[in-house]
């Protein structure tokens, strides 16, 4: 690899070439306690001067989209890409998604249209990319169904082998994902933690390249290009807000690192107001940033994918909320399921119950009026409810079958005309 870019630790600021496979900050890692969020985790970080002598100032963002962010990307080459449509998913205005009359714009970001059906393709793209110009070619991760699948397909479509470790219990639909695409699965009696730390052991053992977000630092290099995707689709203008489900904090990150180099590059002059949304069975992150001691509340949520006892991410997240003023919010798993409920017969959007969260906290800041009118606000929504059609089943009540004749399907049509008059 080149000098392209280095990482840079985001406790003790120490610097690390980027030729070489590393995860977390040697001279912090040594320190992390059992039960904590691990400290030493890397940024990537490029030479955004440089970047920005290079490309004349008023065709920047132009110039950097032709060549599909590469720049800013720690490849050396798209060809190493896979050869799937990662990203460019598309943004959708809705504004009559909240049926009063609100005054200010909606936009869903439906990640869904990724080729897994999850945000989690854009890390896994980027890191498979990597491994196969460095010469890697098995990968490992854990994961409670997203990444895993995701990694599985990215992994399948470049010829590379995948391993995976799962929770017993995620959700079945996830599972039978990551086996279709080839994936060696490995289930663990245990919580998605037991899983994370056992695959960074192994990869260790066996060399592997770990793919696991808060640990692997260019999984945030893939995440980051929805903003800058966002900012395109809003014909390069800033939102006011965007509304990212966080678990992990990994996600929340991303979308903060891409504003933060549009930022850096003289593109875009203001930071967006980025609010990370929990579940209130699961909000470890949110619950601890103004607090020097971190404390664990076990996680009990519907919305499995943003269920973390511990976010590994923590301490970027963190920074990033704290340095341009991000806010937050923790919605129940009565608000996520009817968040979910109506975005799909309102929008046509079905998502999994952590993307529904992220609008559940859009409709939480609606209802207490911290939407100013004529501000635009995104939704990123990072993954299709077809993933885990357990989680709704309590919203789905089937009809009583009628008979085979039209004088009984007229009775039923007029009932269901009396009701939509």
């Amino acid at each position: 690899m080149t000098d392209k870019f280095r990482y840079k630790c985001v406790n003790c600021g120490a610097d690390y070439p980027g030729d070489k496979v590393i995860y977390l900050c040697p001279a912090c890692q040594s320190g992390n306690l059992a039960g904590q969020p691990p400290k030493g985790v890397l940024k990537t970080v490029y030479n955004y001067r440089q970047i920005r002598e290079f490309y004349p100032a008023d065709e920047l963002f132009q110039q950097l989209q032709l060549e599909k962010f590469l720049p800013l990307l720690p490849i050396r080459s798209l060809e190493s890409w896979p050869n799937l449509r990662i990203g460019n998913t598309p943004l959708y205005r809705n504004d009559s998604v909240i049926r009063e009359n609100i005054g200010f714009e909606i936009y869903f970001k439906d990640d869904s249209q990724n080729p897994t059906f999850s945000f989690k393709d854009r890390a896994s793209a980027l890191v498979s990319a990597w491994a196969l110009e460095n010469g890697i070619s098995t990968l490992i991760a854990a994961s409670t169904g997203n990444a895993g699948s995701s990694l599985a397909g990215i992994c399948a479509a470049q010829r590379q082998k995948s391993i995976i470790l799962v929770p017993a219990k995620a959700p079945l639909a996830k599972l039978t994902q990551i086996m279709m695409y080839g994936a060696s699965i490995i289930p663990v009696n245990g919580t998605y933690d037991d899983a994370f730390d056992l695959s960074v052991e192994v990869s260790g053992l066996f060399s592997f390249y770990n793919r696991n977000t808060a640990y692997n630092p260019l999984t945030i290099e893939g995440k980051k290009t929805v903003s800058f995707e966002i900012f395109s689709q809003l014909e390069f203008q800033v939102p006011d807000r965007v509304f990212v489900p966080t678990g992990d904090g990994v996600i929340l990150s991303g979308v903060y690192k891409g504003f933060e180099e549009l930022l850096l590059l003289g593109i875009i002059e203001r930071m967006p107001v980025i609010i990370a949304v929990q579940a209130t069975g699961s909000p470890n992150l949110v619950n601890n940033i103004d607090h020097q001691n971190f404390r664990i509340t076990k996680s009990a949520t519907i919305a499995d994918s943003i269920s973390v006892d511990v976010p590994k991410n923590f301490y970027m997240s963190a920074g990033f909320m704290k340095q341009y003023q991000g806010e937050s919010v923790t919605v129940t798993d009565e608000e996520i399921l009817q968040a979910l409920a109506q975005l799909s017969a309102s929008a046509g959007i079905f998502t999994e119950p952590a993307a529904a969260a992220a609008f559940a906290g859009m409709l939480n800041f609606a209802r207490s009026g911290r939407i100013p009118s004529g501000s635009k606000n995104v939704v990123l929504l990072t993954g299709s409810g077809l993933k885990d059609l357990a989680s709704v089943q309590s919203q789905i009540h089937l009809p009583v079958p009628i008979d085979p004749d039209i004088r009984s399907l007229e009775k039923v049509i007029h009932t269901i005309l009396s009701k939509n008059s």
